[in-house]
């Protein structure tokens, strides 16, 4: 298999355990074990300190894949398949795509959900998320033009990392209707559902409206536990299932048994995980959007409307790429530019979740208000 390096965590392997701050990160506030531990209850307790470790169920463990099917609504646990969430994307393309098949992609987009297709041989099409004055949208009318004869795939994301983009819930239909006329497969990830700012404006999971669509979620972005490596597939496609079971034994075998344990627990807190990440996050949109009132010959911000990512855009003149490496060095700041999308535009994304985001804006700031200084010198 040939395949390009993920341009985004091989930047994040170089510097997000060396920096001292990181303004882009995708998932929220970790939770400690002990935090965990005090959410749980008295049967995942039980569990927790009766574990052996051995091998689990390929499929996942029973009452975790329970749990996974509660968070659906026409969904059984049998329809459910625990995976790491990165394995996930890759046993899923693999098992629906073959070389000469096309694929529609969001765009931008998590490199894995069209670079995988690629090395497979496919020919795959972006399908742009586009900047406003209004803010994010997508064009379905664009999407229908994509489509042809020999396109197998859509893959579509929302809440949309990295704009934090949300369509409303006739575009989503109207994407779905598009998939039956054309008998398409859609693959849609969903690790940021749950963080929506407005629930009325959460959008149902995409395996609980249409028989070929297979959903990605998992425990690393809304419920604060990306050390886990839980994540799962959902859909009614049971052979779709299957033949990713039969790929899982080439990847993982299994999941980790302390992780599917803790992850009954997360998943059991779910209201309380969940409302304390809106909180953070919240609170950094404030943040983030005085920053770019304040310095408005700097940045555009494209307000997001759910998840725990933005995506602004960078108005200095500058190249984005000079911005980010600049406030790296001279400030200790990891920023993600757009160029690790492969988007144009002069965008970087900013990571919502994270309790220090204040710290690392003021960091930025001070960069900013220097660069100032030194032109006007």
């Amino acid at each position: 298999m040939q395949i390009k390096p993920f341009k985004l965590e091989r930047y994040f392997a170089a510097h997000e355990f060396s920096a001292p701050y990181l303004l882009s990160a995708s998932d929220c506030e970790s939770l400690t074990l002990q935090e965990l531990l005090a959410w749980a209850d008295a049967e995942a307790l039980a569990l927790w300190h009766d574990l052996a470790l051995g091998y689990t169920e390929s499929q996942g463990h029973p009452l975790l894949r329970q749990e996974i099917a509660r968070l659906y609504q026409g969904i059984a646990p049998e329809e459910t398949l625990v995976v790491a969430p990165e394995e996930g994307i890759f046993v899923a393309m693999n098992a629906l795509l073959g070389r000469d098949d096309h694929a529609v992609v969001i765009s931008p987009a998590y490199q894995s959900l069209y670079e995988i297709a690629r090395s497979l041989g496919c020919r795959v099409t972006g399908w742009e998320v586009e900047a406003t004055e209004e803010g994010w949208r997508l064009d379905v009318e664009a999407l229908k033009r994509r489509i042809h004869i020999g396109t197998k795939l859509l893959v579509i994301n929302f809440p949309h990392n990295p704009s934090g983009y949300l369509p409303p819930r006739s575009d989503l239909e109207a994407i779905l209707d598009l998939a039956r006329e054309f008998d398409l497969y859609v693959f849609s990830d969903e690790m940021y559902r749950l963080l929506e700012y407005d629930p009325a404006h959460r959008l149902p999971a995409v395996c609980d409206l249409y028989d070929k669509g297979v959903s990605l979620s998992g425990l690393s972005k809304t419920f604060s536990a990306p050390g886990l490596r839980i994540g799962w597939l959902a859909t009614k496609d049971r052979a779709l299932l299957e033949a990713c079971t039969v790929l899982k034994d080439y990847t993982t075998i299994c999941s980790s048994a302390p992780s599917e344990v803790l992850g009954i627990m997360a998943l059991r807190a779910q209201d309380a995980i969940v409302q304390r990440n809106l909180d953070i996050i919240g609170h950094n949109l404030e943040v983030m959007e005085a920053l770019c009132d304040e310095y408005d010959d700097w940045f555009d911000w494209l307000r997001p409307q759910a998840g725990s990512v933005a995506f602004p855009r960078l108005t200095s003149g500058m190249p984005v790429d000079d911005f980010c490496r600049e406030v790296l060095e001279q400030k200790g700041v990891v920023i993600v530019s757009g160029s690790m999308f492969e988007f144009p535009g002069e965008h970087f994304r900013v990571g919502l979740g994270r309790r220090n985001l204040p710290e690392a804006v003021e960091r930025v700031r001070e960069y900013v208000s220097a660069y100032n200084n030194e032109s006007r010198g």
